[in-house]
C-alpha cells in the first residue's frame, strides 16, 4: 500500500477480566490499515477492567490508531 496515511477509529469492549471483545472497525480509511489496526488492538495485553461501587464492569472504549509515513 503506497502513500497511505489516516487515523483509523477502533472500538471494543473491555471485559470484566480484562480481555476485549467486539472488536471492531467505526471509522476506515484502507481495508489493509483497518485489518492492520484491529490486529494490533487485538495483540494487546489484557487492560485493567473499569470499577463501580468495587466491583469490576464492562467498559467501551474508542481508540484512534495513526498511520503516518516518514518523511524521505
Amino acid at each position: 500500500i503506497a502513500h497511505i496515511e489516516g487515523r483509523v477509529i477502533v472500538a471494543f469492549i473491555v471485559e470484566k477480566d480484562g480481555s476485549l471483545a467486539d472488536i471492531h472497525v467505526r471509522r476506515s480509511i484502507h481495508p489493509s490499515l483497518d485489518e492492520e489496526a484491529v490486529r494490533v488492538v487485538s495483540a494487546m495485553p489484557n487492560w485493567i477492567p473499569g470499577e463501580e461501587d468495587g466491583n469490576p464492569v464492562r467498559v467501551k472504549y474508542v481508540l484512534p490508531v495513526t498511520f503516518s509515513l516518514k518523511e524521505k
